[in-house]
């Protein structure tokens, strides 16, 4: 077995364990749900492991992002002509990474601006109303349900605050890498193809429904009535969780739709990779 097809399967393997250990994390943080376990005596220990939890949560994401380097970078030294392959190679370049990055974070805030990660509250005074020392944070570690707790609280002025929710802050770093992944991609593809454009137009109508559900009710408001919109935004907020489920098989879909564009009648890529 070469080199390059080692780097690709242990990167599979860490990505992978990486994954089961968050899934782990949260079946067995869900066990200390229970108020009645929220004992004056039990705070301190239930406060530790939920600390506990996100230094595992982050080295966890550390091994998964340490797995698709890997991954990646074997799939372009091995430079095969599967999808996945073609994939790797046009997102290698630095262009391409400068836009996945770009992407990547300038979602990752939009999608904390929605998902109530970062709160913004004009008309709520911090400081007054819930006795927060400005700045400060701690972690709740009780009681909610599974993959919501523990939360992080941070006050960082009078009226901007985070909230870290666990299953939030997945479902971020996952759905802005794909977005950022299909956007480097994307951009590639409409240089070699105007037919880019559609599949680019599934990617974007997804993101759509991931970052802001109730969107939709907003912009259906103008057309349907102010009433009928306001009903069906909150329909729609409430089914955040469905929409994110179906985005993110059709934002894992839409690369390998593009990438078969970007691919030569001989298999090979159409976009030289691996170049700065």
């Amino acid at each position: 077995m070469s080199e390059q097809s080692k780097d690709i399967n242990k990167g599979k393997k860490i990505i992978i364990l990486g994954f089961v250990i968050i899934g782990i994390l949260f079946l067995i943080y869900s066990r200390y749900q229970d108020p009645e376990l929220l004992t004056p005596s039990a705070i301190e220990s239930i406060q530790r492991i939920a600390l506990g939890f996100y230094i595992t949560l982050i080295a966890a994401f550390g091994a998964i992002a340490l797995g698709m380097y890997r991954y990646h970078k074997g799939k372009v030294q091995n430079n095969g002509k599967d999808l996945s392959t073609i994939i790797a190679l046009v997102t290698w370049n630095s262009k391409s990474r400068k836009i996945f990055v770009t992407v990547f974070i300038v979602y990752g805030i939009f999608f904390s601006l929605i998902s109530g990660t970062l709160v913004y509250q004009p008309e709520v005074n911090f400081a007054i109303h819930y006795g927060a020392t400005i700045p400060s944070g701690f972690i709740a570690p009780c009681c909610d349900g599974p993959g919501y707790m523990p939360k992080i609280i941070i006050y960082l002025t009078e009226h901007v605050g985070l909230q870290v929710i666990p299953i939030n802050l997945v479902l971020q770093i996952i759905v802005s890498y794909l977005v950022g992944l299909n956007a480097s991609i994307a951009i590639s593809a409409y240089r070699i193809s105007k037919k880019g454009r559609g599949a680019s137009t599934i990617g974007a109508a997804a993101g759509l429904f991931i970052a802001c559900p109730t969107c939709a009710g907003t912009f259906l408001s103008i057309f349907i009535g102010t009433a009928s919109g306001i009903a069906l935004s909150i329909a729609l907020s409430q089914m955040q969780t469905l929409f994110i489920a179906v985005s993110i098989p059709v934002l894992i879909i839409i690369p390998y739709v593009m990438a078969k564009k970007l691919r030569n009648s001989d298999g090979s890529c159409k976009i030289e990779g691996g170049s700065n």
